[in-house]
C-alpha cells in the first residue's frame, strides 16, 4: 500500500474539499490554519479511541495553537459515525484508502506485533471494554473494513499546503502526543500580516 515516495516534510498537498462524517465539507491545506492531519485505524478501534480522548481532553489547546484536527479512518462513513459522533474535530471516512495511499500510509503485521505497542494495546482494550460494558462506546466490527495492521500516520500542513512535519507509525500506538503537536505548531513559520 506505501506508495514509492510518502509524503513527508516539504511535499506540497494538493488542495481538495474533504467531507466529514458529520458537517460540511472542509478545504485541506486549511487557507486560515495549520491542519493536523492524522491517519488512524478502524472505526471503533480500541487504540485509536485511547490516543482520540488525549485529543479530545486538549483539544482547546490545540485550536489555540491555530491547528485544525482532521482524522481519517479506513471505514465506511456509517460504521463510523456511530463511534465518533461526540468528537469536536472533523472525522473523514476513507473506506478505499485512497487518502492512506497518497500520503503513504500503509499497514503491517508489526502494527499490534511490535512489543512497544503491547502496553498501548492492553491499556486501551481494558479502557474500551469498561466503556462498552457501561454503554458509553459500541464494540468495533468483529471484521474491521480495512483490516486489522493498519499503522498510524500524522502530517502537520501549512495554509500553503507545504508538510511542515510528518510521522509514519511503526506500531499502532507511534503518533504524536498533544504536547508534540504543539511544539510543531509553535515552531511553524506564521505568514506576514496581509500577505493571504
Amino acid at each position: 500500500m506505501r506508495t514509492s515516495r510518502p509524503i513527508g516534510p516539504d511535499s506540497v498537498v494538493p488542495a481538495r474539499d474533504l467531507t466529514p462524517v458529520a458537517g460540511a465539507a472542509l478545504p485541506v491545506p486549511d487557507p486560515d490554519r495549520l491542519v493536523h492531519l492524522q491517519f488512524r485505524r478502524f472505526a471503533g478501534c480500541p487504540v485509536c479511541n485511547l490516543h482520540l480522548r488525549s485529543i479530545v481532553v486538549r483539544h482547546g489547546e490545540i485550536e489555540a495553537a491555530g491547528v485544525r484536527e482532521v482524522v481519517v479512518f479506513h471505514s465506511p462513513a456509517d460504521e463510523l459515525a456511530e463511534h465518533v459522533a461526540d468528537l469536536p474535530f472533523a472525522v473523514i471516512a476513507d473506506p478505499d484508502k485512497r487518502l492512506y495511499a497518497e500520503f503513504g500510509v500503509s499497514s503491517a503485521r508489526r502494527a499490534l506485533f511490535d512489543p512497544h505497542a503491547w502496553l498501548p494495546i492492553l491499556r486501551a482494550v481494558l479502557r474500551s471494554t469498561w466503556a462498552i460494558v457501561r454503554r458509553r462506546e459500541r464494540p468495533p466490527a468483529t471484521v474491521p473494513h480495512g483490516g486489522r495492521f493498519g499503522l498510524p500516520a500524522d502530517f502537520l500542513i501549512a495554509p500553503d499546503g507545504r508538510v511542515l512535519a510528518s510521522r509514519h507509525g511503526e506500531h499502532v500506538y507511534d503518533q504524536w502526543s498533544v504536547d508534540e503537536i504543539l511544539e510543531l505548531a509553535a515552531r511553524a513559520p506564521r505568514p506576514a500580516p496581509g500577505t493571504r
